[in-house]
């Protein structure tokens, strides 16, 4: 029976040949063409806000409120984000809009999907816009949505090869760079048209600080009054985009009626009771926060005016100066440029353009304190980005920046967002994107301080003119880069030194700190390439 084996081994071999063939024949044709781009969509547009529910009153603009003003409260606490998304799903009573870089279908993403389904199943109308390029197996989970009859989902710049294979979307890449490398990296939620989240919270786990093999510390922005109109305008040009595929059109096993009975079960628990949230927040959903503090008074919103920054769908085309639109760097670059005091940067990436560099130094030969907070070696997510940042450290800190880094293992849980029972496993990583020009404006959003955000993904934030806002994102850069916290990287010679305190003992390393070895000489290799303009 050898013989047959072997006979059959070749078989396989030979089909799998066939197959891999068949593969590559398909990924390599079609260069520029975006999969279901054929498929007839209906346009739509955000509903009118509704006056019937429930939360058109509790986000009511006071009487007192300048014309024009919004109102906004920062969450810097993980699972409030996750919390606050949860009861504002099920307080609303006719529409929600969705816009995510990610949607992990882990514990946090079947609360969210489930919480969509329960709105859904009440009659309001959902739309969700993803996008494609960071999903992992698992994650096509959530195209089950789409089956609800009151529920829509678009895929953003969809990849061909479906439920994420690490190996053929790699191969796929390499054929459709060009397209495939333009991502839709903005965070947006909004319900009823009367309330708003922004910031740079993606839909998982980690995002939400519950995961304690990885976690990352971030930022939403509740956004009440005028302000939301114009972001619901924004989701309306991504959502009706030629670069908005309906799911359906992509993946029909995983759109079906039986994958929607599948996801139900799966977001069936009553978040409440669900061990992912601990019994802290889950008592804290029960009694309604974070919103019931804006309900009772006890965290009021902060009422001011403000401006929305964003990219459009087709920012490559904007960039290029083909097609008129908005493009997010000018604007924060406008507002960089008249500082005169101080600027504070909380960016995870921070890989800066020669544009920006100089920006520094006008900055710093007016006097203007500028200071950074980013990722260590330890705490980058991104270690390719990492070793972008490291060819910087030099320059930026000649040019007088004061450079921080965030450790993986914090002295304390102060401003970090994460309880301290999270906080011990030692895995924190900074995602926020939040940026204070003279203590009087804050940025809250997705943008990154690096060179994929200005040239490549779109992105989107909110500047506002608020000196208390600005005071609470300044309080977060001042708790995180305690030296319990953080490292300062300084200059001592021709190299660098780094700064920090360990177990109330002040610490110097004269190499950069890192737990591993290996990750130290994998981002020290990433340094030697010409990878800048992507990370």
């Amino acid at each position: 029976m050898g013989w047959q084996d072997h006979l059959r081994g070749r078989a396989r071999r030979a089909r799998a040949g066939l197959g891999l063939g068949a593969v590559l024949l398909a990924l390599a044709g079609c260069a520029s063409t975006v999969p279901g781009a054929d498929v007839p969509r209906r346009e739509s547009r955000a509903l009118p806000p509704s006056a019937g529910s429930p939360l058109s009153a509790l986000f009511a603009v006071p009487p007192t409120t300048a014309p024009g003003e919004s109102g906004f409260r920062l969450l810097s606490v993980g699972v409030d984000g996750l919390l606050a998304r949860i009861e504002l799903i099920d307080a609303a009573r006719r529409s929600l809009d969705l816009q995510y870089y990610i949607f992990r279908a882990d514990r946090s993403g079947d609360a969210v999907a489930g919480a969509l389904i329960r709105a859904a199943d009440r009659g309001v109308r959902v739309r969700v816009l993803v996008d494609d390029g960071e999903s992992v197996p698992g994650d096509e989970k959530i195209c089950a949505l789409a089956a609800h009859p009151n529920i829509e989902l678009r895929i953003f710049n969809p990849w061909r090869t479906r439920e994420p294979h690490r190996f053929l979307r790699d191969l796929e890449f390499v054929f459709h760079k060009r397209r495939l490398d333009y991502r839709m990296h903005d965070k947006l939620f909004v319900a009823d048209g009367v309330v708003a989240l922004i910031g740079g919270r993606n839909i998982g786990d980690q995002y939400f600080q519950i995961d304690p093999q990885s976690q990352f510390g971030d930022d939403d922005l509740i956004v009440a009054g005028p302000l939301v109109q114009e972001l619901a305008a924004v989701y309306d040009r991504f959502w009706n985009s030629d670069l908005a595929i309906p799911a359906q059109a992509l993946d029909r096993r995983n759109t079906s009626a039986a994958a929607l009975a599948q996801l139900r079960v799966l977001g069936a628990a009553e978040p409440a009771s669900s061990a992912a949230l601990g019994k802290a927040s889950a008592a804290r959903l029960a009694a309604q926060e974070p919103i019931a503090g804006i309900r009772t008074g006890s965290t009021p919103l902060v009422w001011s005016s403000a401006r929305l920054v964003y990219d459009s769908p087709d920012k490559k085309l904007v960039s290029e100066r083909r097609i008129r639109g908005h493009l997010i760097y000018d604007a924060i670059a406008a507002e960089a440029q008249q500082v005169s005091r101080e600027l504070l940067l909380i960016t995870p990436y921070f890989v800066p353009s020669e544009d920006e560099l100089a920006l520094f130094e006008n900055e710093r030969a007016h006097q203007a304190h500028v200071a950074a907070l980013t990722n260590s070696l330890d705490a980058a997510p991104v270690l390719a980005a990492h070793s972008g940042y490291m060819h910087y450290r030099p320059r930026l800190l000649d040019l007088g920046v004061e450079l921080y880094e965030i450790r993986a293992r914090l002295g304390n849980a102060r401003g970090s967002g994460q309880p301290w029972a999270i906080a011990r496993y030692g895995n924190y990583g900074l995602h926020a994107k939040l940026y204070v020009f003279d203590r009087t404006t804050a940025f809250v959003g997705s943008l990154n301080f690096d060179q994929r955000s200005k040239r490549i993904n779109t992105e989107i934030g909110v500047l506002v003119h608020s000196p208390q806002i600005a005071a609470q994102v300044a309080r977060r850069f001042d708790e995180l880069t305690q030296p319990d916290n953080a490292y300062r990287v300084e200059r001592r010679g021709s190299g660098l030194i780094w700064r920090t305190r360990e177990g109330g003992r002040a610490v110097i390393y004269r190499h950069e700190p890192s737990r591993s070895l290996r990750r130290k000489l994998e981002a020290e290799l990433l340094a030697l390439l010409p990878l800048d303009r992507e990370l």
